[in-house]
């Protein structure tokens, strides 16, 4: 049987997968056909059932919930992980929302970050997560929201960090913070469903048992990254809950969700959102 898999080519997901996509673990007859795209573009995509299985901003997921189900590996999940708010110099507080500020997407974890610490910043305009720092350096923007390995970057490009957007979460909600799942298509058999997740566990298993080692697949898809950058990147979104989300890394999901639900004004899921 061949799956669609969708994920972005930055460093953590293609430590998660490369086993998977590459054929260095066992697929039990299942076959696995990458689709890696940024994160905003999966986000949209699923609105369109496009893939099999694809990771997805929260944001991105709850509005699909009856189409897909969360699975218990390969989420990015933590704490210090949220994204920064950072400028070309240093901005008040309270003059955030006077600002004009480049976000990754409309529906993306970041972008809802942003609101819950700024409820009033409307000025914002839609950029590529990775051409957000030089829209910042060359003053498109006012502000922008960085994401992924540009956390580890944007000092040296002479940008200062206005606000840690995921401090914000967790001094409020005392809870890590969910930032994207990997989500599969309800109408796929159970088992397949099943066995799907077991092998995205072997495959974050494998990639950490080799570790600090990075396979050519992931330094491929970093381009010109440092190896430095790709393993901080590693290190920071890749991590327990990766392997297997457990009952804190559901309940913060689900506490994201109360959060979002009652900022959006959205129904209740009737559905369960994580596969069982």
């Amino acid at each position: 049987m061949k799956l669609t898999i969708g994920f972005s080519p930055c460093p953590n997901d293609t430590f998660i997968f490369d086993a998977l996509v590459n054929g260095k673990i066992d697929t039990e007859g299942l076959e696995f056909l990458p689709v890696l795209e940024d994160i905003q573009t999966l986000n949209t995509g699923a609105g369109e059932g496009k893939l099999d299985i694809t990771k997805l901003s929260f944001p991105a997921f709850f509005p699909q919930a009856a189409q897909y189900t969360i699975l218990n590996a390969g989420a990015a999940l933590g704490k210090g992980v949220g994204p920064l708010l950072v400028g070309k110099k240093l901005v008040e507080i309270g003059d955030v929302e006077h600002c004009r500020i480049a976000i990754p997407g409309e529906n993306t974890t970041a972008n809802f970050l942003l609101s819950y610490a700024f409820p009033q910043a409307k000025n914002k305009v839609a950029k590529l997560f990775s051409s957000i720092e030089d829209a910042v350096c060359d003053g498109k923007v006012d502000l922008g929201v960085i994401i992924h390995e540009n956390r580890f970057t944007y000092q040296q490009k002479g940008l200062h960090k206005i606000c840690d957007l995921g401090e914000v979460w967790e001094q409020k909600e005392n809870a890590p913070i969910p930032l994207a799942c990997i989500a599969i298509k309800r109408s796929l058999p159970d088992g397949v469903k099943k066995t799907v997740e077991r092998l995205i566990r072997k495959s974050v298993e494998y990639s950490f048992s080799n570790y600090p080692q990075l396979s050519p697949y992931v330094a491929e898809h970093a381009q010109a990254m440092e190896e430095e950058v790709m393993r901080k990147h590693i290190q920071l979104y890749v991590n327990n809950y990766s392997i297997d989300l457990g009952d804190e890394g559901k309940k913060a999901i689900e506490q994201f969700y109360s959060v979002y639900a009652r900022n959006n004004e959205s129904p209740e899921i009737s559905e369960a959102i994580f596969l069982s």
